[in-house]
């Protein structure tokens, strides 16, 4: 597995990681060596695919990383089938469906996190009606995006009840965006929420939480692989989980080492890198549900225009991580 020069589910118990589930035995090595490439984004929940590598090695995977600057460019690069697996986000699923394209399959949730309102100091947000009349950074159609809408509909909170700034590319325009005034608050990720309020640039409206909504949930990404991958790699594809979920483990028991990891992953110092790992539960929340409900909710949302929350779950298969997560 390359190093990402350019680039175990866990529970958070007063500041520290506790590993919540056992780990199935290492599989034994692949009888010939076996390569998968996969894309990936450069998010800071994502950082244990940086510690897979030796594992990998002994099971005779080869991983090729192909880094995108989103979620989303990701999921282009596997519905295309110029990858075998990405991380993507778990709207991916049901947009791709609903644009009729049915080779991708996902496998399971990474992480999950609390999410708060990011506000430029000096503005003041400290409830829901306090959002009137502010502009706010958001990533159309991205999935903290969709948490973010889904609580305000969940609360009777008007959509239009605040200026929706739409920025598009990477986490660090959303930074550009609340530096210049462009915008007084956002809805982003980490490591770019952390990363200012760190600095002093801004601090998090803890009474504004939106990751708990019923329609969306607190997962922050998922693994998904191509059906073909899933047919003729899906050895090679056990084993990348496996290496996945045993890299989760190392972190679940050493906060200090998640946050080194975090840090050179993302390439933010250590001290922001901190603070985004006291957010940042590792482990995947995502279960099939989850994904039909967060479905629906998008043909409700007019996000997509066709209902796919029936036939989704075909899509979803969290097989693989249930049998390795013994």
């Amino acid at each position: 597995m390359k190093m990402l020069s350019k680039a175990c589910a866990a529970i958070v118990l007063g500041g520290f990681m506790q590993a919540a589930s056992a780990l199935a035995p290492q599989p034994a090595p692949l009888a010939k060596t076996e390569t998968l490439t996969v894309a990936y984004a450069k998010v800071g929940h994502l950082s244990p695919l940086i510690l897979m590598a030796d594992d990998l090695k002994k099971m005779n995977v080869e991983v090729k990383l192909a880094e995108f600057g989103r979620y989303a460019d990701a999921r282009t690069a596997l519905l295309s089938g110029s990858v075998d697996m990405a991380t993507v986000g778990p709207g991916d699923l049901p947009i791709a469906l609903a644009q009729g394209n049915k080779t991708m399959v996902a496998l399971g949730g990474v992480a999950s996190s609390m999410k708060y309102l990011v506000v430029r100091k000096g503005v003041t947000i400290n409830d829901w009606k306090d959002i009137a009349g502010k502009k706010i950074g958001i990533a159309p159609g991205s999935a903290v995006w969709f948490q973010w809408a889904a609580t305000l509909a969940e609360k009777n909170i008007p959509y239009n009840s605040f200026t929706a700034v739409n920025i598009q590319g990477g986490g660090t325009a959303f930074v550009q965006a609340l530096k210049r005034g462009d915008v007084d608050a956002y809805v982003s990720w980490e490591p770019f929420e952390s990363q200012v309020v760190n600095d002093g640039t801004a601090y998090f409206a803890k009474n504004l939480e939106y990751s708990q909504s019923k329609a969306s949930g607190a997962e922050l990404g998922m693994i998904a692989a191509t059906k073909d991958a899933m047919t003729t790699k899906r050895e090679a594809v056990k084993r990348f989980i496996w290496a996945y979920l045993n890299a989760e483990q190392k972190l679940a028991k050493d906060p200090v080492l998640y946050a080194q990891t975090f840090a050179k992953f993302t390439g933010l110092p250590i001290d922001a890198s901190t603070e985004s790992t006291k957010i940042i539960k590792l482990g995947g929340v995502l279960n099939a549900d989850q994904i039909k409900r967060l479905a629906a909710a998008f043909f409700k949302f007019g996000v997509i225009q066709k209902d796919v929350s029936a036939e989704i779950g075909s899509y979803y298969d969290d097989s693989l991580f249930k049998e390795l997560s013994k």
